[in-house]
């Protein structure tokens, strides 16, 4: 079955990246897209090692590299004081260490590496415009059902994947519909000019600052051309979801008024037009993500909170073992059901404790008083043990495979 047929749901990073990870295996692989381009409205986003791993398997980590930055460390700070509580090396350290970058880019140049790549592959057919409804499982094959212009079509196909984010149709069509869960916490995120802000202001590093009910995360992006903003606030009543929700300049100001002095200093040169605003939610754990030959991928099975910088790196994964997990399997004579519900064992532990993680990190970077007074005693002086750090080897992804 070398020419096995795999229909994707969802152009955007996990499902390119799955894309060019099932061409690299041998399989035909159509990404359907219901956006009329493949782009990303979000704005930075960092890639550890175990996600660059990937990127540089599938033949596209030149090309990222060269739009990306890649920072000197990472570290925590306190809000007010500015009081830096732990850093980390990155930079040449960490590719020395794991054997792959550590870098920081703009999501929509990330896209577009991957667009290019999979539009230039022979066995990959990318279709926008395209928005997967449903589908039926019959016969060992899938019928995909697909709005287009107005008007239905159908693809048959040996395999589904739903890489189609929280709000997966392909989800909803496997296990029924499931609302997911507001998390408490509403999102912004901003763009600054980094030729605009005065030097030293913000060092090549990407910053995490912890303050009572919020946090604030800066890197730069773009070989340093701009500097990312996120900023987390710990809010009740307000559950837009949409990353084109533009947000109020002076309510984030306000949020973080009384914060260190260059905070104030990056917030004052803010571009107003890059600012948006967005409620963050999550799910459980799902204990299945497989049915027959339809399976899913990245946010569609385990949506993932920012507070780990982990959740596209899971997606990049997940790709990358799907598609060695069914050239494996078809290769020893096995089935397609027995191939994805092996991917899904290697992957729920791992993904399951991201996702666990990101939420708990919620609320270890928002407390305040006493909580907050031994948390960055411990931080700063107990040498705890970083997971994050850990998650960005690459060899559980290959141990079993």
């Amino acid at each position: 079955m070398s020419n096995s047929r795999v229909v994707i749901s969802g152009g955007g990073i996990g499902g390119l990246s799955a894309a060019l990870s099932l061409a690299q295996q041998g399989f035909n692989v159509q990404v359907l897209e219901q956006a009329e381009e493949f782009a990303d409205v979000g704005a930075g986003i960092q890639l550890s090692p175990n996600a660059t791993r990937v990127l540089d398997d599938i033949g596209v980590l030149d090309a990222v590299r060269a739009r990306s930055f890649q920072p000197e460390g990472g570290e925590m700070r306190v809000w007010k004081s500015g009081e830096v509580l732990t850093f980390s090396q990155l930079g040449d350290l960490v590719e020395r260490r794991f054997g792959s970058p550590y870098l920081n880019a703009h999501r929509a140049d990330l896209v577009q590496c991957l667009a290019d790549a999979a539009q230039q592959h022979p066995a990959i057919t990318l279709q926008t415009g395209a928005r997967v409804s449903g589908f039926e499982q019959h016969a060992g094959e899938v019928s995909v059902v697909v709005e287009q212009e107005h008007r239905e079509t159908s693809v048959t196909c040996d395999v589904l994947i739903g890489a189609d984010g929280i709000h997966s149709v392909v989800q909803a069509g496997l296990f029924g519909h499931s609302k997911p869960r507001f998390t408490g916490n509403v999102a912004w995120r901003a763009l600054v000019p980094a030729a605009a802000l005065p030097q030293g202001v913000v060092a090549p590093r990407t910053t995490a600052w912890w303050g009572p009910g919020k946090h604030f995360v800066h890197y730069y992006v773009r070989d340093a051309e701009l500097l990312n903003c996120v900023c987390v606030v710990e809010k009740s009543g307000w559950q837009i979801e949409s990353w084109t929700e533009p947000g109020d300049y002076n309510e984030l100001r306000s949020e973080f008024a009384g914060w260190h002095d260059s905070l104030q200093v990056v917030l004052e040169h803010v571009e107003p037009s890059s600012l948006y605003k967005w409620a963050l939610f999550d799910r459980q754990p799902l204990p299945v993500w497989s049915k027959g030959h339809v399976t899913l991928l990245g946010d569609a099975c385990h949506p993932t909170l920012p507070f780990m910088a982990q959740g596209a790196a899971m997606a990049i994964e997940d790709g990358a073992v799907l598609a060695r997990c069914l050239r494996a399997g078809l290769d020893e004579g096995g089935s397609i059901p027995e191939a994805l519900q092996r991917y899904e064992r290697l992957r729920m532990e791992r993904t399951a404790a991201v996702q666990l993680g990101s939420r708990s990190n919620a609320r270890i970077f928002h407390l305040s008083g006493l909580p907050a007074y031994f948390r960055n005693l411990y931080v700063k002086y107990g040498n705890p043990k970083n997971p994050w750090l850990e998650l960005f080897q690459y060899d559980a992804l290959t141990a079993h495979l």
